[in-house]
């Protein structure tokens, strides 16, 4: 089902992007391009009126948006994750979430909230930060610590968006179309059937687990969410190399009169960016399919499993990160200039591995260290 966006949304999105990040959100004209395309129902469950596609289905169109533009592929991917992850909750909370198509929720996961009991379930405040898509949010889910102090359980809450105040901080030098502002909510009330315990999310066993007859759901969040997060790079750093590619039939190097793809170490840049980005599909390949057959299976996805494709999604980024300032590397000081989009791609995945759950070092320990079956943190993201 990769056709649910073709080469004219893709070619819409690189004719807003630069529109995109002097808006620092996405322009309106891309959400209208989202709701009728069939991306935002492509994880919603068939009872609520989705595809309820498999859950590696997503990856594929999320790449190829990032083609376009970056900052767009990030927002939109995760705007259908969270179409997925609020699949997760009780059959009534989807019902309410479901109600409102297309489902548009930002989804900062740390938990910086404090939810006390309250009568049939939670009183809610806290800030987040990192709340990608807020400007056109209309619902929010957000981690917090829930229950009494005694008995504090790590949650995600889901409320409507009158419940959030949106504050203005997203200034940054990369990744500005996301709109990713901070979220406040103050003493909002949460029902109980609109939290969902994290530790059933991390690992498939949330009521929506059971509710749908599809594997889709049974899926770990983790490796759902890395994976998921990583193609908006992958994707970036195959359109930088087809630019660079472009760009070397038409760059006369200065003072050599010669254009640079007669350069032989050029030929060997374009050719060494090729060979890694085909082995990153295949990393990604191989992860989507070894999930996919546990939890078709019916059998719950081991934490080693889950560390590993965190890993995958972490080394994802990585090498696409590196692939693209091996390119820009060679490329000439003109694709800095404000109007190329090579300067824009590298800004922007330079600032997308730095989220969490791309961290290289800790996710190489947590491979490492339940591979070798050690114990970890248990606030450890998997």
């Amino acid at each position: 089902m990769s056709d649910v966006i073709d080469e004219g949304f893709v070619a819409r999105l690189a004719g807003r992007a630069r529109h995109a990040e002097d808006l620092r959100h996405l322009p309106d004209e891309t959400v209208a391009d989202y709701a009728r395309s069939g991306l935002s129902d492509l994880l919603v469950p068939k009872r609520f009126g989705g595809a309820q596609a498999a859950f590696g289905e997503l990856l594929d169109p999320v790449r190829r948006m990032a083609h376009g533009c970056t900052s767009s592929a990030w927002t939109l991917g995760f705007y259908a994750l969270h179409n997925w992850i609020v699949a997760l909750f009780g059959e009534r909370a989807q019902e309410e979430a479901f109600g409102t198509r297309p489902f548009l929720a930002p989804a900062p996961f740390a938990p910086t909230g404090r939810g006390l009991p309250a009568d049939g379930g939670v009183r809610l405040t806290g800030r987040w930060s990192w709340a990608t898509g807020a400007v056109h949010g209309n619902w929010i889910m957000v981690g917090a610590l829930c229950g009494p102090d005694d008995g504090i359980y790590p949650a995600l809450a889901l409320l409507p968006a009158a419940d959030v105040a949106v504050v203005d901080v997203w200034h940054t030098n990369g990744m500005r179309a996301t709109g990713s502002q901070d979220a406040v909510i103050t003493d909002a009330f949460v029902p109980e059937h609109r939290l969902a315990r994290v530790a059933d999310v991390y690992a498939g066993t949330t009521p929506g687990a059971g509710l749908h007859d599809s594997p889709t759901y049974r899926w770990p969040l983790v490796p759902a969410l890395a994976l998921l997060a990583a193609m908006p790079a992958l994707g970036s750093a195959e359109r930088v190399r087809d630019l660079f590619a472009e760009r070397l039939g038409q760059r006369v190097l200065p003072y050599e009169g010669t254009t640079q793809q007669e350069k032989p170490l050029a030929q060997a840049r374009l050719a060494e960016a090729g060979v890694r980005l085909r082995a990153l599909h295949g990393l990604v390949d191989a992860t989507v399919a070894g999930i996919e057959a546990l939890v078709t299976a019916g059998e719950a996805v081991p934490r080693p499993v889950r560390g590993e494709a965190r890993l995958a999604a972490a080394h994802v980024v990585r090498e696409s990160r590196a692939v693209i300032a091996m390119l820009l590397e060679a490329a000439g000081a003109s694709v800095h200039f404000l109007d190329s989009p090579l300067q824009r791609y590298k800004r922007d995945v330079d600032v997308l591995s730095g989220h969490v759950v791309f961290d290289y070092d800790t996710s190489r320990e947590l491979a490492g260290a339940l591979a070798l079956g050690l114990k970890i943190p248990r606030t450890s993201m998997v």
